[in-house]
């Protein structure tokens, strides 16, 4: 049955996760990391929209498989750039999609298929701040804290039911790089 695979410690089958990067690949290497040891899941591919992607050589460093689909020749087209994103996602067999750091904006169908198994990492408290250039607009509305959002992802960018987050205060020093 899908899902189905190695157990850690008698428990549940450990979770297939496919983990989709637009550049560095700064949370991509924190999820990995953390999944060691008694963790309930494991990265089985990276997936990048960007070949040159610097997040694709550190994961294929910690062994993990990696592929590449270069948005550009795919302009206007984002079916004939999800469908190509497919294939080596379906080929991995993933429980959960991360996007961390995923630059691009998906489909409704292709949101869809992963219903309620593709998960966002945002840099913001959602509901504030969705989007784009978070820590920028942050500083400009004079919050106090600041965070981030793990959350399901649904058609409508940064809307899904919320999982977690993280929040950090906004220091009078902070500019949106240090922030």
């Amino acid at each position: 049955h899908r899902g189905a695979g190695r157990r850690l410690q008698g428990a549940y089958p450990v979770k297939r996760v496919a983990i989709l990067i637009s550049g560095g690949g700064s949370n991509m290497a924190a999820l990995l990391a953390s999944m060691k040891g008694d963790h309930p899941a494991r990265g089985v591919l990276v997936l990048s929209n960007d070949p040159e992607a610097a997040g694709l050589q550190r994961a294929a460093i910690q062994g993990i498989p990696t592929a590449a689909i270069d948005h550009r020749p795919f302009k206007g087209d984002r079916a004939a750039f999800e469908a190509a994103l497919l294939k080596p996602l379906l080929a991995a067999r993933p429980d959960i999609v991360c996007l961390a750091g995923f630059m691009r904006i998906l489909t409704t169908g292709f949101v869809e298929r992963w219903h309620n198994r593709m998960i966002n990492i945002h840099p913001s408290l959602l509901p504030s701040f969705p989007g784009l250039h978070t820590h920028a607009r942050a500083l400009a509305a004079g919050v106090q804290a600041h965070g981030c959002t793990v959350h399901l992802v649904r058609p409508e960018v940064d809307t899904g039911p919320i999982l977690v987050q993280g929040v950090a205060p906004v220091l009078p020093t902070d500019d949106a790089p240090t922030l």
